[in-house]
């Protein structure tokens, strides 16, 4: 059963001359205890959609149902008691600069009318879990911006949701923090269970944190897979450049006008032939000489991608028929053009 399942949302916003369309007819499924990645450039509607989740943002057409309950209709009560079953963890954080950290997690706590008699040891509980007991009385201006996203993270925690939304929770932090906030959020996931639902312009992030992900443009959903199949054989041309970016391996023009006698080229593999003895292999079986240029492999959900750049030298047939051998064996092969 789905955790989260949206069906033929639409987010339309009036303009003077018309309206706009933020998110155009978006469907998508997150299982229960799944990390869930959106990926977009900025105005892709990434925003937009994971705002009506939680009904921070009213869908102009289309059914969200959580628990397989329709929530868009809901008011009041029944909308406050939704909130509730969701945390949402910003950008910039959105703490209270003039009260404490313990008193920022005491906010969270009251307003989701946690018994009072239990807010202290929930304060304390929550800091543990973020590692930050000891800024319990400190404001939020002495910390770091890894320290306040832990601590947005807390906060989002205080009312022990069962769905987390991260709405570009580290574009705003350094790669080193970042990655300490993924694995604060993984740990989250595997230990509480918590379905997440995380948006972000870096597709950096998806490869380390995501089970599965979507692909968004101009407020469509136009690719969605596991983050493997999505790294691995991406079908989008957007989706293609976000990879390639990610991926591709660039080789200095000064190198290749040295690289002048044979063919320069460029391997992909992906899963269990990642790491073939194939380029020895091919040595051995014709006269030819081959030099690795350049190369790289990612792993991505325990599974390989390889990129290899490799310069064939020897005559002009053998060359050929080691191509053509190489091709069989690969994922994708292209020519690399010297020139360019």
């Amino acid at each position: 059963m789905a955790k989260i399942s949206v069906e033929h949302v639409s987010v339309d916003f009036k303009q003077k001359k018309g309206s706009f369309k933020a998110v155009s007819d978006v469907s998508f499924a997150v299982e229960q205890g799944e990390i869930y990645g959106i990926v977009g450039l900025s105005g892709a509607g990434k925003s937009t959609l994971v705002r009506t989740l939680n009904l921070l943002q009213a869908p102009s057409a289309g059914s969200i149902k959580i628990d397989e309950q329709e929530i868009t209709q809901l008011k009041g009560q029944d909308l406050r008691d939704l909130r509730q079953k969701i945390g949402m963890i910003f950008q910039h954080f959105n703490l209270i600069q003039n009260r404490t950290i313990a008193q920022n997690l005491a906010f969270s706590l009251k307003a989701g009318n946690y018994p009072a008699e239990k807010q202290k040891e929930r304060i304390d509980e929550l800091l543990r879990l973020v590692d930050l007991q000891e800024k319990k009385n400190d404001y939020p201006s002495s910390l770091s911006g890894g320290q306040k996203q832990r601590i947005g993270i807390a906060r989002a925690l205080a009312n022990q949701p069962e769905i987390l939304l991260c709405d570009e929770a580290t574009s705003a932090l350094d790669v080193e923090t970042t990655e300490e906030i993924l694995q604060l959020l993984q740990r989250i996931n595997q230990d509480l269970g918590i379905t997440i639902v995380f948006i972000t312009h870096e597709l950096d992030v998806g490869k380390r944190l995501f089970d599965r992900m979507g692909v968004m443009e101009a407020g469509t959903l136009i690719e969605e897979g596991s983050t493997y199949q999505i790294f691995s054989a991406p079908q989008q041309l957007v989706t293609r450049r976000f990879v390639s970016r990610n991926l591709s391996l660039s080789i200095p023009q000064e190198v290749k006008e040295h690289l002048t006698d044979g063919r320069l080229l460029e391997l992909r593999y992906q899963g269990e032939h990642t790491l073939d003895p194939l380029i020895s292999d091919m040595v051995q079986k014709w006269p030819i000489s081959i030099s690795i240029i350049h190369a790289k492999i990612e792993y991505i959900q325990q599974k390989a991608i390889g990129i290899l750049c490799i310069y064939l030298t020897g005559e002009e047939e053998a060359m050929q028929q080691a191509q053509d051998e190489i091709k069989k064996h690969v994922y994708q092969l292209r020519t690399v053009e010297k020139g360019a």
